[in-house]
């Protein structure tokens, strides 16, 4: 049993997405506390762009005048979050400039 609670807040999609995270990989607290901030942010941007699909990209000002919709700069700025915080935990594709991924939990059993 993990010693990190998944916070109860998150949709049922990021609570499974972080859920996997946690058990493919062994996560030190400050790992757990970018992984709920970059959770925090998907749910954000999949919120934002619920909105923006049930409004329209665009809203129309109080003289009319057609502007971008809220809810797509949200996205956008959630969705930069999202993916810094998987870049902080080095969860992106591995590379030579890639931050160094946690440890998974079989580290040092293949021999």
């Amino acid at each position: 049993m993990s010693e990190y609670k998944i916070p109860r807040h998150l949709s049922a999609k990021t609570r499974r997405f972080a859920a996997k995270i946690i058990k493919d990989f062994d996560l030190e607290a400050h790992h757990f506390e970018i992984l709920c901030r970059t959770a925090e942010a998907m749910d954000r941007a999949d919120s934002a762009r619920d909105m923006v699909a049930k409004d329209g990209l665009t809203v129309s000002d109080r003289y009319g005048t057609p502007k971008a919709h809220p809810a797509v700069g949200i996205e956008r700025d959630a969705r930069v979050a999202v993916l810094r915080g998987l870049r902080e935990l080095g969860l992106d594709l591995p590379g030579a400039d890639a931050p160094r991924a946690p440890r998974t939990r079989d580290y040092g059993a293949r021999a």
